[in-house]
């Protein structure tokens, strides 16, 4: 997947063990999207009560 300058794009990979890595793809990591998307990304894997709250949605579907 190509990205225009302006797009970013959260990458999520899960592993065998259910640990979820999160990386960040972007051409300009210091536009906009490329910094809001590693802003999501700090926040996903540093943030206890924001995973508590995906797992809870993930668990109701």
């Amino acid at each position: 997947m190509e990205l225009n300058e302006n797009q970013a794009a959260l990458i999520l990979e899960a592993d065998e063990q259910g640990e979820i890595t999160v990386n960040v793809a972007a051409p300009d990591p210091q536009g906009l999207s490329g910094a809001l998307c590693q802003a999501l990304a700090i926040k996903l894997t540093e943030d206890a009560s924001l995973q508590s709250e995906l797992v809870k949605m993930i668990e109701e579907e």
